[in-house]
């Protein structure tokens, strides 16, 4: 199995003050799987996303990419197993407001030590015609591209991506699902993404749901619907 996820717990808060953002998850993800979490507001989705990330720590259970577990690693090995293996998308862009869209996807590449070929990313997201525009000079659609290109030119084994569309509106969105859609199909990359949209879950390989921390199903998708045709 490619991606392992084995009964994650996490507290936050210590005595009364105490609650449990996620009571025991167990799933797994194949090799270039496109994995959707869909649940309402504190299911706990992104505190899961976080702890995969390495980006916050559990109270026990396993996390493992391709053989790599993170449960016991130092910040020090836990960061370089971020840099390995994980490309995010966040929705608020998170981009270098004083680069350009050629300068922020190359922030991406310095990350890794099997990049992708940085034309070929600008071109398959659509920005050629923008390569040399900051941020500000941007729409929102383009930002998020660019910061999609940030997280796959450096080549990673998954992307995570938390509410990639939430900022924006319904054609935009359907416009970088498509190209999330895109990059997963191009660079056969295994996907863990995070939304509240029913609508969005359709183009997933498998769609879990949690609910308190919990996950209440966890179903392969039998009527996958593209992203071309999904309604938002």
């Amino acid at each position: 199995m490619f991606i392992e996820i084995e009964d994650i717990k996490k507290t936050y808060g210590t005595g009364e003050n105490s609650y449990y953002a996620l009571k025991g998850i167990t799933f797994s993800v194949e090799k270039g799987e496109m994995v959707v979490l869909l649940g309402p507001s504190g299911s706990g989705k992104s505190t899961l996303l976080n702890i995969i990330g390495g980006i916050d720590t559990l109270d026990s259970g396993k996390v493992g990419i391709n053989g790599e577990f993170i449960q016991d690693m130092s910040e020090k090995n836990r960061i370089a197993y971020r840099r390995k293996n994980l490309g995010y998308v966040f929705q608020s862009y998170n981009l270098i407001p004083n680069l350009t869209v050629r300068e922020n996807i190359e922030v991406g590449s310095y990350l890794s030590k099997n990049s992708l070929d940085i034309d070929n990313i600008i071109e398959v997201l659509g920005l050629k015609k923008h390569e040399d525009k900051i941020p500000s000079q941007l729409s929102g659609g383009q930002q998020q591209r660019t910061s999609i290109g940030r997280a796959i030119v450096k080549n990673p084994n998954l992307l995570l991506c938390d509410e990639p569309t939430g900022a924006l509106d319904s054609d935009t969105s359907k416009q970088i699902l498509e190209l999330i859609e895109k990059v997963k199909e191009k660079y056969n990359t295994s996907i863990i993404m995070v939304t509240h949209n029913e609508n969005i879950a359709k183009m997933a390989d498998t769609i879990i749901r949690l609910k308190d921390g919990k996950i209440i199903s966890n179903e392969k998708n039998l009527a996958k619907v593209k992203a071309s045709d999904l309604e938002l």
